[in-house]
C-alpha cells in the first residue's frame, strides 16, 4: 500500500517554488550589476542618439533619434522635464533617468 504524501512537508516547498520567480523578477529590475557605483550623467543637450540610448533606462533608438531630431528642430532644453515634449517619452520614462539627466 502506498503511503500518502505528507501535506505538510510538501506545502512549503511548493510555496517556496512558485515564490522563487518573483525574487528573480526583483532582481532583474535592479541596476545593471556592472554600472554598480558608478554615477551616470547624460547631457541631453549634447549626447549622440547612441549614448542616449546606452545611458538612459528606457530609452531606445528610436526615442533616442526622436529627442535628438527634437533638439535640433526646437534647441537646447532649458529643463530635464522638457524631455516630455519629445513624443514617446512620457513622466515615467522621465522619472526612471532624473538623476542621470544634465543639461
Amino acid at each position: 500500500m502506498k503511503q500518502p504524501l505528507n501535506f505538510h512537508i510538501i506545502k512549503p516547498l511548493l510555496i517556496l517554488l512558485l515564490t522563487f520567480p518573483l525574487f528573480n523578477l526583483a532582481h532583474a529590475q535592479e541596476e545593471n550589476p556592472k554600472q554598480a557605483g558608478i554615477e551616470i550623467t547624460v547631457n541631453i543637450n549634447q549626447a549622440s542618439a547612441e549614448e542616449l540610448s546606452a545611458l538612459l533606462t528606457g530609452i531606445g533608438m528610436s526615442k533616442a533619434q526622436a529627442i535628438v531630431d527634437y533638439r535640433q528642430k526646437n534647441g537646447q532644453f532649458a529643463a530635464a522635464e522638457d524631455l516630455t515634449k519629445v513624443k514617446g517619452i512620457g513622466a515615467s520614462i522621465l522619472e526612471k533617468n532624473l538623476e542621470r539627466i544634465k543639461l
